[in-house]
């Protein structure tokens, strides 16, 4: 089914984006990187790539060439992306939604949740008595007690 306005027709096919276009100009300059294009060729692939306007024809330019390979996640991505995966794992089961992968794991997890927001708050707590000005903790550690409050 089309997206156009009823009643309307696009015999053309559907435009094209700038950013597939510039998908298309990626696959040819890892194309060259890679041997299987000369520059004169890319240059050329380019200069057609230009003067379309329509989805069908984009396929033109990288018939010959085989489809990019689906490449992983690397670097901090991949980190952050398990990271992400393992702590919605850790959520689903402390809510409920997911088995426990180990008897008992889910007590540990609140333990462990529980035992982190205690921590937290005692730093705040000892932040709080301690000052949070810009000397940072000088003039509060026990030999410091008399010395300058009003002596």
């Amino acid at each position: 089914m089309s997206d156009n306005a009823p009643g309307t027709t696009v015999p053309e096919g559907i435009r094209c984006s700038d950013a597939e276009r510039e998908r298309v100009r990626a696959a040819l300059y890892a194309a060259a990187g890679e041997g299987r294009l000369t520059m004169d060729e890319v240059e050329d692939r380019l200069g057609r790539l230009e003067g379309f306007r329509y989805r069908h024809e984009l396929a033109s330019v990288t018939a010959d060439l085989p489809a990019p390979e689906a490449r992983g996640l690397e670097g901090w991505r991949q980190i952050l992306a398990a990271t992400g995966a393992a702590l919605a794992a850790e959520f689903a089961v402390l809510r409920g939604r997911a088995p426990e992968p180990a008897p008992g794991r889910r007590r540990l997890l609140i333990l462990l949740t529980v035992l982190a927001g205690l921590l937290v708050t005692a730093a705040i707590v000892a932040g709080a008595v301690h000052g949070f000005g810009p000397d940072g903790f000088e003039g509060h550690g026990p030999g410091a007690l008399g010395h300058g409050h009003g002596d």
